[in-house]
């Protein structure tokens, strides 16, 4: 039972959003974890403030890249009815109307974008050059965007299809800022017709990460994501259909490892520092 008294504006698969006044919000990352767009049973202890945390350190690295929303993930910042649970686990942000698309950049062919590889020879539509192997860094990285949905799956978009949905102009600007950032997914929004990088940056909901040292082009890399439990639940044969198989104790706690071993190893900072964990 939630006690953070502000009026709830929504939750998404993973986030609760507040708001504090007419043009700030507080985003609350739970520990709930999604995959194949369906939101498991079983939480994933510490996960919000790993998401938390790992988006509040690369929203202050590049906020001279881009402009972000973030505010403060400070707890002392917060109106005092957020409560205390939110530590470590809240940003408060500026309001932005979010851009509908989501902009994903890949540097390897993994997940989606091999499966339509091997059947076509292309991703997103757009063809790749033959023999890419598996996880197989690209020539450079590609644009890939998709719908962003509420509920269901999300839909790859061709390069018409995603400036049929926002216009020429914004699709090479977000082109451009995604592709200058990173190879993971992002979000935007505007304020004033300003795009703002929004949501969350380079965590493992959002982004793939491998160890450098075991990379091999050709086989699927130890991963500090997701991965891990979209790999068991295709074990499962699973086929993304609800009720998703429960997630046994080792992979949950196998999960929670990953996810702080991905924060402490990018941030180079211990996780019992971070608000909240050490409570």
């Amino acid at each position: 039972m939630s006690t953070i008294g502000l009026p709830k504006l929504r939750s998404g698969k993973v986030r609760d959003v507040y708001e504090i006044g007419h043009d700030r919000l507080l985003m609350v990352a739970s520990d709930r974890i999604s995959a194949f767009d369906v939101v498991l049973d079983e939480p994933i202890p510490d996960k919000g403030r790993v998401l938390t945390g790992l988006s509040t350190f690369w929203f202050e690295k590049t906020g001279d890249i881009v402009e972000n929303h973030l505010i403060s993930a400070d707890p002392t910042d917060f109106p005092e009815t957020a409560g205390p649970e939110v530590a470590g686990r809240a940003m408060m942000v500026r309001a932005a109307r979010p851009v509908l698309m989501e902009c994903v950049v890949r540097g390897y062919l993994f997940g989606s974008a091999w499966s339509e590889y091997q059947r076509q020879g292309t991703v997103n539509g757009e063809p790749l050059p033959p023999g890419l192997a598996l996880a197989e860094q690209l020539p450079e990285p590609i644009f890939t965007p998709t719908t962003k949905a509420d509920e269901g799956h999300d839909t790859a978009l061709t390069r018409d299809d995603a400036i049929a949905l926002v216009g020429k102009a914004r699709y090479d600007e977000l082109r451009e800022l995604s592709i200058l950032l990173a190879d993971t997914k992002l979000e935007f929004g505007t304020i004033d017709g300003r795009l703002l990088l929004i949501d969350e940056i380079l965590t493992p909901d959002s982004s793939r990460f491998w160890p450098a040292d075991e990379h091999q082009p050709g086989t699927s890399p130890p991963s500090f994501d997701k991965q891990f439990v979209r790999q068991y639940l295709l074990d499962q044969g699973w086929d993304g259909t609800p009720p998703p198989p429960t997630l046994p104790e080792p992979v949950i706690e196998g999960t929670r490892s990953r996810y702080i071993e991905a924060y402490e190893r990018l941030t180079e900072q211990s996780f019992d520092d971070w608000y909240g964990v050490g409570d």
